[in-house]
């Protein structure tokens, strides 16, 4: 396979691997674990993912490492922030060691599919939990199929690990308040493209969201969690109406691991010119350095990066969680699952 496929150049999207790992819900249980080598779902018309939004996912990644073993990143967190999402929506959760066996297993199956240890590239894993069951009215399906498929990605942003301009936008929301902001279902995601190619026609890499009630603080930064970075503080939004990133989780306790605070509070708009560094994470970028954050509306631009590279914070802790995720450093912190290939 590393004959065949440019890792270095692979890009961040959809290509077709070997096996898919399933999972069906039928009359109150789930079944046993099914593989599959289509890429297709026979699908009700009927079925409440594509008339209700019963539907949601997670992403996490797999690395081959120095050693010649594979890990997996923070399985188990993905599989809480799943179930979190199930209740949230009214689905059946999917129980934690499930969730884990079909992960291992899709990796295991599509070894090949892996990036070599050093090519920049990953194996993207995406496990997906749609209602397949009929219904005409708004109720939760009966049925319903969890599925996890994998494709090798390169960087998410086309520059890798280097800084991007971003923009305030306030005419379109991410999410409403007590909604499904903290769930990651697909229907955020549609909410959020108007905002993302807006932003893109204007020059920007991605868009950020204010509070959807008042406009005043900072809510997401596109599809990521922002944070900044001052006097030694790592200071990242708190609300109700913000998906919990595993991997801002990982680099809050990687902060406090390096002796700084870490502060998770409502974060105002103008506090953007007090940061010395500020990002956006998450498993597909895991940081994305910002350049500057320019507020048309106000007539403000936030600077960052004055040479347009990364801050030093930035760097130390992208390098550090991106050791952990390949074995190079100890996981203090359990978080790698370690799959043996030798």
């Amino acid at each position: 396979m590393s004959e065949e496929l440019d890792w270095a150049n692979i890009g961040f999207g959809y290509r077709k691997t070997d096996y898919n790992v399933r999972y069906y819900y039928r009359d109150g249980k789930w079944g046993e674990m099914e593989i599959s080598s289509s890429e297709y779902i026979p699908m009700h018309m009927a079925a409440t993912c594509l008339h209700y939004g019963q539907e949601c996912f997670e992403g996490l990644k797999a690395y081959r490492c120095k050693d010649g073993n594979i890990r997996i990143f923070r399985v188990e967190d993905n599989a809480a922030r799943m179930q979190s999402t199930c209740r949230g929506i009214l689905m059946p959760e999917l129980p934690t060691e499930k969730f884990k066996a079909a992960v291992i297993k899709a990796v295991e199956l599509n070894k090949r599919f892996i990036p070599p240890y050093e090519t920049g590239a990953t194996l993207y894993i995406r496990p997906l939990l749609i209602g397949t069951g009929a219904q005409v009215g708004v109720h939760p399906a009966q049925e319903y199929l969890f599925i996890v498929f994998v494709t090798p990605v390169g960087p998410y942003f086309k520059g890798g690990f280097a800084t991007t301009p971003y923009v305030v936008i306030r005419h379109y929301d991410r999410a409403a308040p007590l909604g499904t902001g903290c769930f990651k279902v697909g229907g955020n995601y549609a909410a959020s493209l108007r905002a993302n190619k807006e932003a893109h026609d204007k020059g920007y890499s991605c868009e950020m969201y204010l509070d959807a009630r008042e406009k005043k603080y900072i809510d997401e930064a596109g599809a990521a969690n922002f944070f900044g970075i001052k006097n030694n503080t790592f200071i990242t939004p708190k609300s109700d109406s913000i998906l919990p990133s595993v991997t801002n989780r990982s680099l809050m306790q990687l902060a406090e691991d390096l002796g700084m605070k870490v502060e998770r509070r409502q974060v105002p708009i103008e506090e953007l010119s007090t940061f010395e560094e500020a990002g956006a994470c998450g498993t597909a970028a895991v940081i994305s350095p910002m350049e500057r954050v320019d507020d048309i509306d106000e007539g403000k631009t936030y600077v960052f990066s004055k040479d347009g590279k990364p801050g030093p914070v930035c760097t130390k802790l992208y390098h550090k969680l991106l050791a952990i995720q390949h074995g190079e450093e100890p996981d203090v912190h359990g978080w790698v699952t370690v799959i043996e290939d030798k």
